[in-house]
Protein backbone atom coordinates (compact mmCIF):
# COMPACT_ATOMS: atom_id res chain seq x y z
CA UNK A 1 0.00 0.00 0.00
CA UNK A 2 1.19 3.56 -1.20
CA UNK A 3 0.71 5.38 2.59
CA UNK A 4 -0.28 9.42 2.03
CA UNK A 5 -0.61 12.04 4.84
CA UNK A 6 -2.89 15.02 4.21
CA UNK A 7 -3.11 18.05 6.30
CA UNK A 8 -6.24 19.38 7.93
CA UNK A 9 -6.15 23.10 9.06
CA UNK A 10 -6.77 24.76 11.73
CA UNK A 11 -11.03 24.97 12.05
CA UNK A 12 -10.45 28.88 11.89
CA UNK A 13 -10.66 31.86 9.30
CA UNK A 14 -7.03 32.94 7.78
CA UNK A 15 -5.88 35.64 5.55
CA UNK A 16 -5.21 34.34 1.85
CA UNK A 17 -1.72 34.94 3.11
CA UNK A 18 -1.56 33.04 5.54
CA UNK A 19 -3.15 30.51 3.90
CA UNK A 20 -1.64 30.10 0.46
CA UNK A 21 2.02 30.08 3.32
CA UNK A 22 0.65 27.04 5.16
CA UNK A 23 -0.28 25.16 1.98
CA UNK A 24 3.29 25.98 -0.06
CA UNK A 25 4.97 25.14 3.90
CA UNK A 26 3.16 21.22 3.69
CA UNK A 27 4.02 20.99 -0.44
CA UNK A 28 7.88 22.08 0.56
CA UNK A 29 7.51 19.28 3.32
CA UNK A 30 6.38 16.40 1.29
CA UNK A 31 2.66 16.33 2.59
CA UNK A 32 0.34 14.67 0.15
CA UNK A 33 -2.61 17.27 0.71
CA UNK A 34 -3.95 20.01 2.25
CA UNK A 35 -7.65 19.45 4.10
CA UNK A 36 -10.26 22.23 4.50
CA UNK A 37 -12.89 21.56 6.71
CA UNK A 38 -16.92 22.09 5.40
CA UNK A 39 -18.57 22.81 8.83
CA UNK A 40 -21.84 25.38 8.75
CA UNK A 41 -21.83 26.36 12.58
CA UNK A 42 -18.35 27.67 13.65
CA UNK A 43 -15.86 30.56 12.01
CA UNK A 44 -14.53 28.81 9.05
CA UNK A 45 -13.83 29.59 5.83
CA UNK A 46 -15.88 27.98 3.03
CA UNK A 47 -13.43 25.24 1.80
CA UNK A 48 -14.15 25.44 -1.98
CA UNK A 49 -12.98 29.18 -1.78
CA UNK A 50 -10.00 28.07 0.32
CA UNK A 51 -9.42 25.84 -1.97
CA UNK A 52 -9.68 27.33 -5.62
CA UNK A 53 -7.75 30.07 -3.58
CA UNK A 54 -5.07 27.71 -2.61
CA UNK A 55 -5.40 26.07 -6.84
CA UNK A 56 -4.03 28.99 -8.18
CA UNK A 57 -0.52 29.63 -5.84
CA UNK A 58 0.91 25.90 -6.01
CA UNK A 59 1.42 23.22 -8.64
CA UNK A 60 1.75 20.07 -6.65
CA UNK A 61 -0.32 20.20 -3.73
CA UNK A 62 -3.26 18.37 -3.63
CA UNK A 63 -6.54 20.05 -2.34
CA UNK A 64 -9.36 18.07 0.02
CA UNK A 65 -12.28 18.61 1.85
CA UNK A 66 -14.94 16.83 3.50
CA UNK A 67 -18.32 18.19 1.72
CA UNK A 68 -21.28 18.10 3.73
CA UNK A 69 -23.84 16.68 1.25
CA UNK A 70 -27.45 17.09 2.29
CA UNK A 71 -28.87 20.43 1.86
CA UNK A 72 -26.86 21.07 -1.41
CA UNK A 73 -28.46 21.86 -5.00
CA UNK A 74 -26.71 18.94 -7.01
CA UNK A 75 -26.36 20.80 -9.96
CA UNK A 76 -24.46 23.57 -8.28
CA UNK A 77 -22.42 21.49 -6.27
CA UNK A 78 -21.34 19.43 -9.21
CA UNK A 79 -20.36 22.23 -11.33
CA UNK A 80 -18.18 23.88 -8.47
CA UNK A 81 -16.67 20.35 -8.12
CA UNK A 82 -16.06 20.01 -11.58
CA UNK A 83 -14.74 23.55 -11.69
CA UNK A 84 -12.21 23.58 -9.43
CA UNK A 85 -11.30 20.26 -10.12
CA UNK A 86 -9.90 21.36 -13.72
CA UNK A 87 -8.43 24.77 -11.94
CA UNK A 88 -6.64 22.64 -9.92
CA UNK A 89 -5.21 20.71 -12.67
CA UNK A 90 -6.96 17.61 -11.80
CA UNK A 91 -5.57 17.84 -7.44
CA UNK A 92 -8.97 17.99 -5.91
CA UNK A 93 -10.05 15.05 -3.36
CA UNK A 94 -13.59 14.95 -2.52
CA UNK A 95 -15.04 12.96 0.39
CA UNK A 96 -18.99 13.69 1.45
CA UNK A 97 -20.74 13.16 4.69
CA UNK A 98 -24.11 13.75 6.26
CA UNK A 99 -23.13 16.37 8.26
CA UNK A 100 -23.10 16.89 12.77
CA UNK A 101 -25.93 15.97 14.26
CA UNK A 102 -26.14 18.74 15.82
CA UNK A 103 -29.24 21.60 16.33
CA UNK A 104 -27.41 24.24 14.56
CA UNK A 105 -25.51 22.36 11.72
CA UNK A 106 -28.73 20.95 11.35
CA UNK A 107 -30.49 24.16 10.53
CA UNK A 108 -28.23 25.44 8.58
CA UNK A 109 -28.39 22.68 6.13
CA UNK A 110 -32.08 22.92 5.75
CA UNK A 111 -32.06 19.13 6.11
CA UNK A 112 -34.03 17.14 9.03
CA UNK A 113 -32.30 14.44 10.54
CA UNK A 114 -33.46 11.83 9.51
CA UNK A 115 -33.86 12.32 6.12
CA UNK A 116 -29.83 12.74 5.83
CA UNK A 117 -29.12 9.24 4.81
CA UNK A 118 -31.52 9.03 1.92
CA UNK A 119 -30.55 12.38 0.99
CA UNK A 120 -26.84 11.29 0.55
CA UNK A 121 -27.59 8.44 -1.44
CA UNK A 122 -29.81 10.11 -3.82
CA UNK A 123 -27.53 12.86 -4.42
CA UNK A 124 -24.04 10.63 -5.20
CA UNK A 125 -25.15 8.68 -8.53
CA UNK A 126 -26.87 12.14 -9.56
CA UNK A 127 -23.33 13.89 -8.95
CA UNK A 128 -21.80 10.81 -10.98
CA UNK A 129 -24.17 11.45 -13.87
CA UNK A 130 -23.89 14.99 -14.05
CA UNK A 131 -20.00 14.78 -14.50
CA UNK A 132 -20.14 12.00 -17.41
CA UNK A 133 -23.79 12.34 -19.40
CA UNK A 134 -24.42 15.09 -21.43
CA UNK A 135 -27.62 15.84 -20.36
CA UNK A 136 -29.31 14.27 -16.85
CA UNK A 137 -33.21 13.66 -16.38
CA UNK A 138 -34.02 12.71 -13.25
CA UNK A 139 -36.89 11.93 -10.82
CA UNK A 140 -36.31 10.92 -7.19
CA UNK A 141 -37.52 11.42 -3.46
CA UNK A 142 -35.83 14.85 -3.61
CA UNK A 143 -35.07 16.26 -6.73
CA UNK A 144 -36.44 16.35 -10.14
CA UNK A 145 -34.20 17.45 -13.04
CA UNK A 146 -34.75 17.65 -16.79
CA UNK A 147 -32.06 17.91 -19.33
CA UNK A 148 -29.57 19.36 -16.87
CA UNK A 149 -26.25 19.66 -18.00
CA UNK A 150 -22.63 20.46 -16.05
CA UNK A 151 -20.44 21.53 -18.70
CA UNK A 152 -17.21 21.76 -18.99
CA UNK A 153 -16.88 18.13 -17.34
CA UNK A 154 -13.95 17.58 -13.94
CA UNK A 155 -10.67 16.91 -15.49
CA UNK A 156 -10.45 13.64 -13.39
CA UNK A 157 -12.25 11.25 -15.56
CA UNK A 158 -13.73 9.58 -13.40
CA UNK A 159 -13.69 11.46 -10.60
CA UNK A 160 -13.25 9.84 -7.20
CA UNK A 161 -15.80 10.42 -4.53
CA UNK A 162 -15.67 9.10 -0.91
CA UNK A 163 -17.92 8.90 1.91
CA UNK A 164 -17.00 9.41 5.65
CA UNK A 165 -19.16 7.84 8.34
CA UNK A 166 -19.23 4.67 10.38
CA UNK A 167 -22.88 3.73 10.79
CA UNK A 168 -24.19 1.52 9.03
CA UNK A 169 -25.82 2.91 6.70
CA UNK A 170 -22.42 5.04 5.72
CA UNK A 171 -20.57 1.12 5.67
CA UNK A 172 -23.09 0.34 2.92
CA UNK A 173 -23.06 3.45 1.19
CA UNK A 174 -19.11 3.30 0.84
CA UNK A 175 -19.43 -0.32 -0.73
CA UNK A 176 -22.59 0.35 -3.15
CA UNK A 177 -21.86 3.74 -4.23
CA UNK A 178 -18.35 5.60 -3.57
CA UNK A 179 -14.76 5.13 -4.33
CA UNK A 180 -13.30 5.38 -1.07
CA UNK A 181 -14.15 5.74 2.90
CA UNK A 182 -12.46 8.38 4.96
CA UNK A 183 -14.23 8.06 8.71
CA UNK A 184 -13.25 9.66 12.10
CA UNK A 185 -13.01 8.94 15.50
CA UNK A 186 -12.42 5.37 14.83
CA UNK A 187 -9.32 2.99 16.40
CA UNK A 188 -7.37 0.81 13.82
CA UNK A 189 -9.55 -2.46 14.55
CA UNK A 190 -13.17 -0.72 13.93
CA UNK A 191 -11.26 0.76 10.68
CA UNK A 192 -10.16 -2.99 9.81
CA UNK A 193 -13.59 -4.21 10.65
CA UNK A 194 -15.23 -1.21 8.46
CA UNK A 195 -12.92 -2.13 5.35
CA UNK A 196 -13.94 -5.31 5.71
CA UNK A 197 -17.46 -4.36 5.79
CA UNK A 198 -17.34 -1.99 3.01
CA UNK A 199 -15.38 -4.49 0.55
CA UNK A 200 -18.90 -7.15 2.06
CA UNK A 201 -21.39 -4.39 0.78
CA UNK A 202 -19.24 -3.85 -2.78
CA UNK A 203 -18.89 -7.60 -3.90
CA UNK A 204 -22.62 -7.67 -3.40
CA UNK A 205 -22.73 -4.94 -5.54
CA UNK A 206 -21.28 -6.62 -8.62
CA UNK A 207 -18.31 -3.28 -7.50
CA UNK A 208 -14.65 -3.39 -5.79
CA UNK A 209 -13.52 -0.89 -3.59
CA UNK A 210 -9.59 0.16 -5.04
CA UNK A 211 -7.58 -1.05 -1.80
CA UNK A 212 -5.81 1.90 -2.05
CA UNK A 213 -8.43 3.96 -1.10
CA UNK A 214 -9.58 3.32 2.51
CA UNK A 215 -8.41 6.04 5.26
CA UNK A 216 -8.69 7.92 8.45
CA UNK A 217 -9.16 11.38 9.81
CA UNK A 218 -7.09 11.03 13.12
CA UNK A 219 -6.48 13.95 15.15
CA UNK A 220 -3.85 14.46 18.14
CA UNK A 221 -2.59 16.46 20.78
CA UNK A 222 0.58 17.56 21.53
CA UNK A 223 0.04 17.48 25.80
CA UNK A 224 -2.36 16.09 27.77
CA UNK A 225 -6.19 15.58 27.07
CA UNK A 226 -7.68 19.11 27.94
CA UNK A 227 -10.46 18.26 30.74
CA UNK A 228 -13.87 16.43 29.37
CA UNK A 229 -12.14 15.39 25.72
CA UNK A 230 -13.09 11.58 26.41
CA UNK A 231 -17.01 12.63 27.23
CA UNK A 232 -16.94 15.10 24.28
CA UNK A 233 -15.65 12.10 22.06
CA UNK A 234 -18.30 9.48 23.05
CA UNK A 235 -21.35 11.97 22.18
CA UNK A 236 -20.09 12.02 18.64
CA UNK A 237 -19.07 8.23 17.90
CA UNK A 238 -21.84 5.65 17.04
CA UNK A 239 -19.49 2.66 18.12
CA UNK A 240 -21.16 0.39 21.08
CA UNK A 241 -18.06 -0.11 22.97
CA UNK A 242 -16.20 2.64 24.34
CA UNK A 243 -12.42 3.01 23.19
CA UNK A 244 -9.73 4.60 24.99
CA UNK A 245 -8.67 8.16 23.80
CA UNK A 246 -5.00 7.11 22.73
CA UNK A 247 -6.31 4.79 20.23
CA UNK A 248 -8.95 7.89 19.12
CA UNK A 249 -6.29 11.15 19.89
CA UNK A 250 -2.81 10.49 20.33
CA UNK A 251 -0.91 12.57 22.63
CA UNK A 252 2.00 13.53 21.38
CA UNK A 253 4.13 12.60 18.09
CA UNK A 254 5.41 9.59 18.67
CA UNK A 255 2.00 7.90 19.81
CA UNK A 256 0.95 9.68 16.30
CA UNK A 257 3.42 7.49 14.22
CA UNK A 258 2.30 4.45 16.24
CA UNK A 259 -1.15 4.59 16.03
CA UNK A 260 -0.83 5.37 12.38
CA UNK A 261 1.73 1.76 12.09
CA UNK A 262 -1.29 0.07 13.45
CA UNK A 263 -3.72 1.72 10.80
CA UNK A 264 -1.31 0.66 8.05
CA UNK A 265 -1.17 -3.01 9.62
CA UNK A 266 -5.20 -2.66 9.08
CA UNK A 267 -5.11 -2.55 5.79
CA UNK A 268 -5.49 1.65 6.41
CA UNK A 269 -3.35 3.91 4.07
CA UNK A 270 -4.27 7.38 3.37
CA UNK A 271 -4.45 9.67 6.30
CA UNK A 272 -5.64 13.76 7.13
CA UNK A 273 -3.84 14.20 10.59
CA UNK A 274 -5.09 17.63 12.27
CA UNK A 275 -3.27 18.77 16.04
CA UNK A 276 -6.48 18.87 18.44
CA UNK A 277 -5.31 22.45 19.98
CA UNK A 278 -3.34 24.15 17.50
CA UNK A 279 -1.05 26.81 19.13
CA UNK A 280 1.73 28.54 18.17
CA UNK A 281 4.12 28.56 14.68
CA UNK A 282 2.62 26.18 12.23
CA UNK A 283 5.56 26.05 10.38
CA UNK A 284 7.09 24.20 13.46
CA UNK A 285 4.19 22.11 13.92
CA UNK A 286 4.13 21.00 9.97
CA UNK A 287 7.98 20.45 10.32
CA UNK A 288 8.07 18.52 13.57
CA UNK A 289 5.21 16.39 12.24
CA UNK A 290 7.06 15.87 9.06
CA UNK A 291 9.82 14.40 10.60
CA UNK A 292 7.77 12.28 13.04
CA UNK A 293 5.76 10.39 10.45
CA UNK A 294 6.83 12.01 7.00
CA UNK A 295 9.13 8.63 6.25
CA UNK A 296 5.55 6.55 6.57
CA UNK A 297 5.10 7.58 2.84
CA UNK A 298 8.52 6.66 1.21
Amino acid sequence: MKVRIGIGTQQASVSGDELAACAADMEELGFDSMWLPDVQSVAVDDPMVGLAYVAGRLQRLKLGTTLVLPGQSPVRLARQIATLDRLSSGRLLVTVVPGLRRRRELEAMGVDAGKREAEMDEMLPLLRRLWTEDEVDHDGPRWTLRGARVEPKPLQSPLDVWVGGTAPAALRRAGELSDGWLPSLVTPGEAGAGRAAIEEHAAAAGRRVDPEHFGATVVYLRGPAPPGLAERIAARRRASDPAPVTDLVPEGLAALRALLERFVDAGISKFVVRPLVPGGSMRAELEALAGAVGDLQD
